[in-house]
């Protein structure tokens, strides 16, 4: 299950969530989304850890913290709707 990190900064790279979220757990993989029309960063990412322990603390230390000058938002992602 992945962690979904909204609230980003723009300036966020994946280097960046990935130290972050390294102090939790492996971290698996990141995604920065990005804007299709203006190739620009979409201000949220998807993050997977290695074990959901890993993942509910993550959630647990991240949700409501300051980084980079803003107030993450952090939960587990949401299955994406068919379209």
């Amino acid at each position: 299950m992945a962690i979904y990190v909204g609230n980003l900064s723009f300036q966020a790279t994946e280097e960046d969530v990935r130290e972050v979220f390294g102090e939790y757990g492996v971290v698996k993989r990141v995604s920065l989304p990005m804007d299709r029309e203006t190739g620009k960063k979409r201000g949220f990412a998807f993050v997977d850890l290695d074990t959901e322990a890993e993942e509910d603390l993550a959630i647990e230390k991240l949700d409501g913290a300051e980084w980079m000058g803003r107030l993450l938002k952090v939960n587990k992602a949401k299955p994406k709707d068919p379209r």
